[in-house]
């Protein structure tokens, strides 16, 4: 890791911690600099499971985004999808359907440079700027230019970025507004941290999240009666929402003690 910044990048403020380089630095990546690595250290001192969890996330992505493409899904919108890591959703999706479209959203300048710069030769696959707040805008671009038949079924994902934005944006009314606007047999694919089982950590990681997205008094924590309404006009694919360890893992084994991945995952079809 070097703290000197990557060419494209310098109008980045490197000195305040963002949360894309944080999880990129929880994932064992490069493309960090110091202030993220106090960041999620504070993080790891108060819950030090918070690395297991975004390795989860990662491994519900590669299930959720292969069973997809085995269910005929051609096309993923992948919103929120932070730094490009290995395995990312095209390569996942591909490796069954090698025709797969894939769209991959973001808002943070610095996904978007370094996704476009990763992906500028990959066929079929495209980078928008885009707000799941505002998905009217980036599904209007995806038509536009034709990245996406939205007559046809797609896949919505949207891995580890919902449980970023406080209740005051209200997310669900965005993730209902792109359910009306795909068809039927179209799929959503989530995860969400939840407190359930450590609601004694809910204030202090809040209080390093809030001033990392300078959004003080503002809260996005969650319990699993909160995240089910995400999928309201949509039918739970087996098992359901569930701790993303149980969901359809690929060794039984890894199911073990769920809880302690604290982040929920389910798959739902649009029918």
């Amino acid at each position: 890791m070097t703290d000197v910044p990557r060419r494209g990048l310098a109008d980045v403020d490197t000195s305040v911690p963002n949360v894309a380089r944080m999880n990129d630095y929880l994932l064992g990546g490069k493309d960090n600099f110091a202030a993220d690595r106090t960041a999620v250290d504070q993080l790891l001192a108060i819950a030090p499971e918070i690395r297991d969890i975004a390795l989860e996330n990662r491994a519900f992505l590669r299930r959720a985004v292969r069973f997809l493409a085995e269910q005929g899904i051609r096309q993923f919108i992948d919103i929120g999808s932070g730094l490009p890591t290995q395995r990312n959703t095209h390569e996942i999706a591909r490796a069954t359907t090698p025709d797969a479209r894939v769209v991959y959203v973001e808002k943070d300048p610095i996904v978007l440079s370094h996704a476009r710069a990763i992906l500028i030769d990959s066929p079929h696959t495209a980078v928008v700027e885009g707000d799941i707040l505002d998905p009217e805008r980036f599904l209007a671009e995806c038509r536009l230019h034709g990245l996406m038949d939205l007559d046809q079924p797609v896949a919505l994902v949207i891995c580890g970025s919902l449980h970023f934005i406080p209740h005051s944006d209200d997310p669900f009314t965005s993730v209902a507004w792109l359910r009306d606007a795909v068809p039927p047999g179209s799929h959503l694919a989530i995860t969400h941290v939840v407190f359930d089982t450590r609601p004694d950590v809910v204030e202090p990681i809040e209080e390093i999240y809030r001033a990392v997205l300078d959004r003080p008094g503002e809260t996005a924590a969650r319990n699993r009666d909160q995240v089910l309404p995400f999928f309201d006009g949509f039918e739970l694919v087996d098992p359901g929402l569930v701790y993303v360890r149980e969901w359809r893992p690929e060794n039984p084994m890894n199911a073990r003690s769920p809880e302690k991945a604290w982040m929920l995952g389910g798959v739902g079809r649009k029918p």
